[in-house]
């Protein structure tokens, strides 16, 4: 980028002698002027710092935990979509706090307004804002940690790089950031049912030392209504209760677990994801490893596939009654060369203990004194159970995103019916 600087007098101003000093005839600041003249061989460009997720359909989130409220703006949505808050809402209640005995105890409708971007029922294309108030804070819980660092948590982090932070609930870090992720992901999801009839369906796989047994729930036929059945979001009722009681236990002692959560995508398009730095597993990593809480990623066989030899992993093809190019097995989880291949896409994300617990722990000040913390407030014994919905929004989010990419670049003209499926 090529700079120069050039300077103007005050309107009635004396030109420059040659005879005055070097120092006087210094440009003044004041009438000092500078213009940018941009080289066509480079672009500077500058993004929204770690707010904004997407390419084509954008969503950005705003608000914090104590804060007025919370929610997104979605950019990018197709028109004519009919939609309307109780499309968000649904997904909305699945996250919400004090939903269960083993969530957080705080209180909090979480309904949805949609502020624009929908006219009549029905998108129009353009921004659409949506908005959840918070109604249920307790700002005096935060007392302790508007000094003091929470161990594993935020705290610490959001000083380093900003030099300031929202003490009360964790300000950006709270899970309650993840109300614009799931709205936004609604409607993501409503596009894609609509769309290709793809679906995407999370559950709880693991609490603590409670793991469910692979195969013991057929992705092929599992359903929403399934995973609902129960507070901790597992569709088998023998492993749920075993999740249950493992929650209970630490609940009652202050303490926190971790979990793992499995999400599968049916009748996803094939096609989606791009080679090399935009694999569609590696962009659903980055979405889902953005997550609060998030520690761990795997799809398909995943660390398990490390045991097994070529002859053991590869998926074989056959054609199907229907003349579709199929796989046998499905160890690739869906996508080979970073590219969905029509079958299920399947993955599994590792989620933490909850950081703050209601139990002494060693910690620093600001001031880098040495104290003895007992955090206050309101979270989670466990996060995996409402974290469900997280991960099918974020998912969703990606793959809306790939189907945009995937229809504006490889079907705008006519496809070649002998390789490729329509959308």
């Amino acid at each position: 980028m090529a700079s120069s600087i050039t300077s103007k007098p005050f309107l009635g101003a004396t030109k420059p002698n040659s005879s005055l000093s070097s120092d006087l005839q210094r440009p003044s600041f004041a009438s000092l002027h500078i213009s940018i003249k941009p080289r066509t061989h480079k672009k500077l460009q500058i993004q929204a710092a770690g707010s904004t997720f997407g390419n084509y359909f954008r969503v950005s989130t705003f608000g914090e935990s104590h804060g007025g409220g919370v929610g997104c703006i979605v950019d990018g949505c197709p028109p004519r979509i009919p939609l309307s808050e109780a499309d968000l809402q649904v997904d909305l209640d699945r996250r919400r706090p004090g939903q269960s005995r083993i969530t957080t105890p705080r209180k909090e409708t979480d309904t949805c307004a949609i502020y624009s971007g929908v006219s009549e029922g029905v998108t129009t294309g353009t921004p659409i804002l949506v908005f959840v108030p918070n109604t249920d804070q307790r700002g005096h819980d935060y007392k302790e940690m508007s000094i003091a660092y929470r161990p594993s948590h935020a705290d610490a982090t959001y000083d380093m790089k900003y030099g300031v932070r929202a003490v009360q609930g964790g300000g950006r870090s709270s899970a309650r950031e993840t109300i614009g992720r799931v709205a936004s992901g609604a409607i993501a999801k409503k596009i894609l049912k609509q769309f290709s009839g793809t679906e995407v369906i999370a559950y709880v796989s693991q609490v603590h030392q409670v793991v469910l047994p692979d195969g013991s729930v057929d992705h092929d036929t599992v359903s929403l209504d399934q995973v609902e059945s129960n507070i901790v979001r597992c569709p088998n009722p023998e492993y749920a209760e075993k999740m249950i009681a493992s929650i209970d236990a630490v609940r009652t002692r202050g303490d926190s677990i971790g979990g793992v959560v499995t999400c599968i995508v049916r009748n996803a398009p094939r096609g989606l994801g791009s080679p090399v730095f935009d694999k569609l597993e590696a962009e659903l990593a980055k979405a889902v490893m953005s997550l609060p809480a998030t520690k761990g990623f795997e799809f398909g066989s995943g660390f398990a596939g490390t045991f097994l030899t070529g002859s053991e992993h590869n998926d074989e093809f056959y054609t199907d009654e229907h003349g579709r190019i199929r796989t046998r097995t499905n160890r690739s989880g869906g996508i080979q060369g970073g590219i969905s291949n029509g079958e299920i896409i399947n993955m599994r994300v590792a989620f933490k203990p909850t950081a703050t617990i209601s139990k002494k722990q060693q910690t620093v000040t600001r001031e880098k004194k040495e104290i003895e913390l007992l955090a206050r407030g309101r979270h989670d014994p466990c996060v995996v159970p409402r974290a469900v919905p997280m991960v099918e929004a974020m998912v969703a989010l990606v793959l809306v995103d790939q189907l945009m990419a995937q229809h504006g670049q490889c079907n705008l003209f006519p496809i070649n019916p002998e390789l490729q499926e329509p959308l």
